[in-house]
């Protein structure tokens, strides 16, 4: 069994996964969205479910927002509600693809004034950034095309660069835009953003603050997601990741539960990089944005959030005991085999044991999901919230019915 040494120890103490403050709400798919007992009703809730998580876990100390779902009158205060509470605000994500005006596209439609609205809209998260103290702007953008003919591409491609290279000539000194990008949907024949190749030529042309964002969710069925996170870092422009699970598209499942050896490889090469020789590359890796992006419909959602940590921090672990030397002897004598038995033999590891010591080393409970379900809270926030229901979709703001 391999125990925890001061090396291990210090690695394990600076992981961070950031949590969204959408995975505490109810939310779900675009057919329906079952409503759970005590779901976060606002973002102070959500805020309170995220204190929770990073109470049993330790490495979760900050919280997402998205922006107008997690809208109030004074952030500063919301910055100060977080800290009081033993977490912090992350990154700011703006709205650009549920108001009607954005049918045709936000930053790119054919219509200038639908195009500054949606910008103006991002310059407005970027004030939220500064007043909560945020260092990341997430961007994801629905825009796209239906139908061949329907837009002109290229202008699509210039309208998409502008309005970026604006957003982030505003970011305040120690911001970062992270630009997301999705191979099809809610588009079907185009999307503006369709492959990390088109996020990140978007990125190196507008400036060093600006880097590509990975969803585990938005590519093509068999594209090797450790390569494209392997190429970015290597370029210095893999900002952060969103951690999902899916089986055939975006199905924002639990990380690690459908692809774990996907999940440890990933973790493997950022490990990799964040000792790397190359200074760029290793400081790269040390600044990766690491955060949940799921959509918990039938879980209950503190659980959930707790189990898609956990998950990450065990893929983490595994990486972390990858005998690098036995590793590169065999990739260097062209030894196949071999290395990937370095590898697979790292990732067959069982961890949950030196977890359980890291985690009574530093006072949290060694079974986390056990001690969040033995304390109660569950029970308590369903009594205290009730269930606010919900449709199908995204978050919306409903009437709560009584806890039953």
């Amino acid at each position: 069994m391999t125990h925890l040494t001061d090396d291990l120890n210090a690695a394990l103490c600076a992981q961070r996964i950031e949590t969204p403050s959408w995975g505490y709400g109810n939310s779900g798919t675009r057919f329906k969205t079952f409503a759970a007992p005590g779901a976060a009703r606002d973002v102070y809730e959500k805020l309170d479910d995220a204190a929770e998580v990073h109470r049993l876990t330790g490495i979760a100390p900050s919280v997402a927002l998205h922006i107008p779902w997690d809208e109030v009158d004074d952030y500063a205060a919301l910055g100060r509600y977080a800290r009081e509470r033993g977490v912090g605000i992350g990154a700011i994500n703006p709205n650009v693809f549920q108001d009607d005006v954005y049918k045709l596209g936000s930053v790119t439609s054919p219509f200038e004034d639908v195009r500054e609205q949606a910008v103006q809209h991002l310059l407005e998260c970027v004030e939220v950034m500064r007043q909560t103290g945020s260092r990341d702007l997430s961007l994801w953008f629905a825009d796209g095309t239906n139908y061949a003919g329907q837009d002109d591409l290229r202008r699509r491609k210039h309208a998409m660069r502008a309005a970026l290279k604006r957003v982030h000539d505003a970011l305040p000194e120690d911001g970062r835009m992270l630009v997301e990008y999705k191979l099809f949907e809610p588009a079907f024949y185009y999307t503006d953003l369709f492959d990390w190749g088109a996020a990140y030529a978007h990125c190196v042309a507008i400036g060093d603050r600006a880097q590509v964002l990975v969803d585990l969710g938005h590519h093509a069925q068999g594209v090797n997601i450790e390569g494209i996170v392997a190429f970015l870092l290597d370029e210095g422009r893999l900002g952060g990741f969103h951690f999902n699970a899916r089986r055939y598209a975006d199905d924002d499942l639990i990380v690690g539960t459908t692809n774990p050896l996907e999940l440890f490889s990933i973790y493997a090469e950022l490990v990799a990089a964040g000792h790397s020789d190359d200074a760029l590359t290793r400081a790269t890796a040390q600044n990766v944005a690491y955060m949940i992006d799921q959509s918990h419909n039938i879980e209950p959602k503190v659980e959930a959030m707790l189990q898609s940590v956990l998950n990450c921090q065990e893929a983490y672990a595994k990486a972390l005991l990858i005998d690098r030397g036995a590793l590169s002897a065999a990739q260097q004598t062209g030894d196949v085999l071999a290395a990937h038995r370095a590898l697979t033999d790292a990732f067959r590891t069982d961890v949950r044991p030196l977890l359980a010591e890291w985690r009574s080393a530093h006072g949290l409970p060694t079974d986390p999901i056990a001690a969040h379900r033995a304390s109660g809270y569950q029970q308590t926030v369903a009594r205290e919230r009730g269930t606010a229901q919900g449709g199908g979709g995204y978050p919306v703001k409903d009437k709560v019915t009584a806890a039953q």
